[in-house]
């Protein structure tokens, strides 16, 4: 016995290792769930999260006496669901009961079932969900599905649906095949992916050093092999958006030539209008695949320094900027035009358009932050509750975020660890992918002009160059 016990000793931390997920179902989630059930009763009652049939107080001769609570009555708790190491459960709440006293108590539930994170939600009247992770499931991103095939032949690590609808137009499936971009890993274990079908444009902040970088290469990386057109807008000379050269159709390093890209994509969508209303369709994706433009994502790195001019001079064409980037913004999202902007400030001391701009990026991602401002500015109009979660970012934390979800609400994510050295190199490898644009790709942008592209260049409609 005493070698079999010794034995099991050796072998159940090599097991908990090398099977995770296995130790996770057999063995850690009956503990944890076990642990929830014992102490929910007394926690909830030290949490005021009981609600009492009797009076606390009573009246004797006059006089007000307050006691205690008597017989409290508990919200009842159900069966929790095991996910990748996290568990999620729901309570009813009772009569006179807000989500908010359940949030309030989000910190002493953590402690008390000895886990990483309880986070509360209400997805259905009178009842509060429990999100329940067991680790911090962002320690540790895997790259995203483009390192994943050329390292498994092929296999990617994570299977993400196209579409959770059941029946939809070819050109739908095929949206979503080309604008499904996995980045890194929720909070909850699945992968974060920025699904550009239904949140057209994004909007990145954060401070220097936070992870905007790495996610804009995980971003890159995944869209380099597929038929999507790169531009880019990099007015510090190119020193981000430049790793993606051989890639990118085209890239303005200077304002005048951000202009003329501007001003070329917004013509661009207009003429992808005028051809949705020949053809009687009210998006690109429901035009014949012989005939259906290219989708086109446009990279912005620093938004402040595309819309903020410091000379009298530059005032026009930093005007001319933001209004063309408006108007990408709200023509774009059903012509197969996408934004992804990134910046450490999004704010109306910027410009008159930036504030209009910020209105029509739906997207939002929030790094770590300098200043309580940049977080309100990116979440407090759409959730005023994940300003708290975004300043509560380390320094150390390189790469988590508050992100918006394909579902309506937010969560912390990690982009995948990219550096610039190997996403320059992938988006080398990719270089035949790169979409050849008439009117961008073929005039010399300055700060950032391209050659000729070599024969066999792909353009809209199947033609080659």
């Amino acid at each position: 016995m005493l070698l079999a016990f010794a034995a099991l000793l050796v072998v159940l931390p090599m097991v908990r290792e090398r099977f995770p997920r296995t130790w996770w179902y057999a063995v850690s989630f009956p503990i944890l769930w076990g642990r929830i059930r014992f102490t929910w009763r007394r926690l909830a009652w030290e949490c005021d999260l009981a609600v009492t049939r009797k009076r606390a107080h009573t009246m004797i001769g006059g006089i007000l006496l307050k006691g205690k609570e008597l017989d409290p009555v508990i919200p009842r708790l159900w069966m929790g669901w095991p996910r990748p190491f996290s568990v999620t459960a729901r309570a009813r709440m009772l009569p006179g009961q807000t989500p908010d006293e359940f949030v309030n108590a989000a910190k002493a539930m953590a402690h008390a079932w000895r886990v990483h994170s309880v986070r509360v939600s209400s997805p259905a009247r009178g009842e509060v969900e429990f999100t329940i992770s067991a680790r911090d499931p962002l320690a540790t991103v895997t790259t995203p599905g483009v390192l994943a095939r050329r390292k498994h032949h092929g296999r990617p690590w994570f299977r993400v649906s196209v579409t959770t609808e059941t029946e939809e137009s070819p050109g739908a499936v095929a949206a979503a095949r080309l604008l499904r971009i996995f980045v890194g890993l929720l909070e909850d274990g699945n992968p974060w992916v920025l699904d550009l079908r239904l949140l057209p444009h994004w909007l990145i902040t954060g401070a220097t050093q936070s992870g905007k970088s790495t996610l804009m290469n995980a971003a890159v990386v995944e869209l380099a092999p597929r038929p999507v057109a790169l531009v880019g807008i990099d007015l510090k000379g190119g020193m981000e958006l430049g790793n993606y050269t051989a890639r990118l159709s085209a890239l303005a390093t200077d304002r005048p030539a951000a202009v003329r890209v501007l001003g070329h994509l917004v013509d661009v969508v207009l003429e992808r209008t005028t051809q949705c209303h020949i053809a009687g369709v009210r998006s690109m994706w429901d035009l014949p695949e012989e005939i259906r433009p290219v989708p086109i994502v446009l990279l912005v790195d620093e938004l402040a320094e595309l819309c903020l001019a410091t000379d009298p001079k530059d005032k026009a064409d930093a005007l001319a900027c933001s209004t063309n980037l408006v108007r990408l913004a709200q023509l774009g999202a059903s012509l197969g035009v996408h934004l992804l902007v990134a910046g450490q400030r999004v704010g109306s001391e910027l410009g008159p358009g930036v504030t209009m701009l910020r209105a029509q990026l739906g997207g939002r991602i929030c790094h770590r932050v300098a200043d309580p401002e940049t977080a309100k500015m990116t979440l407090g109009d759409k959730f005023p509750d994940a300003v708290d979660a975004a300043q509560s970012i380390g320094p150390l934390e390189r790469g988590v975020a508050i992100a918006t979800t394909n579902e309506g609400g937010w969560m912390r994510a990690r982009s995948a660890n990219i550096g610039a050295e190997q996403a320059q190199r992938i988006t080398t490898d990719y270089a035949h992918q790169r979409v050849w644009l008439p009117g961008l790709s073929d005039f010399y942008l300055p700060g950032g002009g391209f050659d000729l592209p070599p024969r066999g260049f792909g353009l809209p409609g199947g033609e080659t160059s």
